[in-house]
């Protein structure tokens, strides 16, 4: 047990360790932290902002209203973003927060009209909504194998946690110090500073058609990616659920800290930092206990921690055992942003993965804000500790609808990550990130071969290509042998690429077990990338000097 777990450390380590080595994935994770903290930050101090002028059916109110124009908004400004390059819209992202956020904090301090703050609350809240899903597209293309991105999310957790913990403990520290004002201009300011980390940042994408279509054409393009895979329709019930209960936490916060606790306005802060305390726990668990394993399960164990505490809490609703209960919410946090983010990337083909990070944020936003009021509603028509009991049941009884199916989604992306392994394999395919390879993966098909049976035939049209995975195989040019080939190489890849009929025959010397690749597939993943595609031309030239008959 003591190597088993002394391996999961070193596993854990260099995950942290392979996010600050890669420059572009530090810069990406480091924006990343300062637009959550930012985000949390905010959280706080308008809800309190809005207790003060209103009392608890305001902050309700107030979240819905900034959420739902924002959650409404966030899928076409996605599909808008995903027009320019990703690096560039992260960075426009936040300048626009910073922007929002300082005129927030000018209202506040000159004590202008509360329409004004929350008109612009109503724009920070939009611009936060779309960093997340740009930033989640951009940082599958800097990882290379599954275990990478799982990492590299691992880290984005501990980051998101760690923000979680600074931001509130931030927010709670200026309340009780300067007033809601000065929060405002720390969101300001983390605004700033996440735009400095991704300013200049440049990173490969593939290749867009130059007449890309309209922004509402990007959009139901992710949308039917969304809603079109069983996977994927699970997921999105899963998060819906988390979302309305993370909403309601920022009602139960304030509630709670005032109403139950009796420990001020303070309190609000202190509470939602002990979430962040548990994330961290959460993050660090995550890293050395879970990495790339059931990570569809896992994330269906953070839903249900998402309601279990509110439930717990109306039987103890005493100080410490609250802040116990709110730092395994931050647990739950941290299990379901791995989970997510990380099976997403992973199912969604390249090209449509930001317009549905964008979709799911319109969902979290519209879910976020109905759980507000709801949280608000049903405090105010029962108790608050009723109100705790029924929306802590929802993330529960929805994973245990949904175990069996996470289940079996965990049992495919097992065997998706033999064909990723299969595919590394292939040298002409070492260039092309993990978002590209698992769309060839998506597309791998069986074939058996017996020893003596043609694979391709020279002259026959060319549809298609396979990789070896056991066995071995000749090619024969003009009827003589030129090569041999083996495990772990692409068979018929020339005549796709140069677009002409099959340039020799390949033959089986042993029983072969082949994976298909389908050539339009193919063709669009290699070809789609611009380091691809001049590693595959050298790769062909090199085969045709090498195999060629006459050589």
């Amino acid at each position: 047990m003591t190597g088993t777990n002394g391996g999961r450390l070193r596993t854990a380590a260099r995950a942290f360790a392979a996010s600050a080595r890669s420059p572009s994935v530090r810069r990406v994770q480091l924006g990343f932290a300062g637009a959550c903290t930012a985000e949390w930050t905010f959280t706080v101090v308008l809800s309190v902002y809005a207790f003060q002028h209103g009392g608890a059916e305001a902050v309700g109110l107030v979240s819905l209203l900034r959420m739902l124009p924002s959650a409404v908004l966030a899928p076409f400004g996605s599909a808008l973003a995903d027009r320019c390059r990703r690096d560039i819209a992260l960075t426009v992202v936040s300048v626009a927060r910073c922007g929002t956020a300082a005129g927030i904090a000018l209202a506040a301090a000159a004590g202008g009209s509360e329409a004004v703050v929350y008109g612009l609350a109503i724009g920070s809240t939009a611009a936060a909504l779309l960093y997340r899903p740009v930033s989640s597209a951009l940082l599958p293309l800097l990882c290379q194998t599954p275990t990478e991105l799982a990492q590299a999310n691992v880290v984005r957790g501990l980051l998101d946690s760690i923000s979680t913990l600074v931001g509130p403990a931030l927010a709670a520290a200026l309340l009780a110090t300067r007033g809601t004002a000065s929060g405002f201009v720390a969101v300001a300011v983390l605004s700033g500073l996440s735009a400095t980390a991704s300013l200049g940042l440049r990173v490969e994408e593939p290749e867009r058609s130059a007449a890309r279509g309209s922004v509402l054409g990007g959009l139901l393009v992710g949308a039917r990616a969304a809603v079109q895979s069983g996977p994927m329709r699970v997921l999105t019930a899963l998060l819906a659920a988390q979302v309305v209960s993370r909403g309601a936490v920022s009602v139960f916060s304030v509630l709670v800290a005032v109403d139950l606790l009796h420990i001020g306005d303070p309190g609000v802060g202190t509470l939602t930092s002990a979430i962040g305390a548990g994330a961290v726990v959460g993050s660090l668990f995550a890293s050395v206990f879970v990495g790339n394993r059931r990570l569809a399960s896992w994330f269906g164990v953070g839903v249900a921690l998402w309601g279990l505490p509110l439930a717990l809490l109306a039987a103890v609703p005493h100080e410490v055992p609250a802040l116990a209960l709110f730092a395994v919410l931050g647990v739950g946090n941290a299990l379901v942003d791995v989970g997510l983010f990380t099976l997403v990337a992973r199912l969604v083909p390249e090209r449509e993965l930001i317009g549905v990070f964008g979709l799911l944020e319109c969902l979290g936003g519209l879910a976020v804000g109905g759980g507000s009021v709801l949280a608000a509603w049903l405090a105010s028509a029962t108790s608050l500790r009723v109100a705790l009991v029924v929306v802590g049941a929802l993330g529960p009884a929805v994973v245990v609808v949904s175990w069996a199916l996470l289940r079996r989604l965990d049992d495919t992306m097992a065997a998706r990550d033999e064909d990723l392994a299969l595919l590394r394999r292939v040298a002409v395919l070492d260039p092309l990130p993990l978002p590209a390879l698992e769309q060839l993966a998506a597309g791998l098909r069986p074939r058996q071969v017996a020893a003596g049976d043609t694979v391709y035939t020279q002259g026959d049209a060319a549809d298609g290509c396979v990789v070896i995975e056991h066995g071995t195989a000749e090619v024969l040019g003009d009827g003589r042998r030129v090569a041999e080939l083996g495990p772990g190489e692409l068979v018929g890849e020339i005549a796709l690429l140069r677009r002409v009929p099959r340039t020799a025959t390949v033959r089986a010397l042993t029983d072969l077990d082949l994976r298909m690749l389908d050539g339009d597939r193919f063709l669009l993943v290699v070809t789609g990338w611009e380091s691809s595609r001049v590693v595959t031309g050298e790769h062909v030239d090199d085969l045709l000097g090498r195999y060629s008959p006459e050589a």
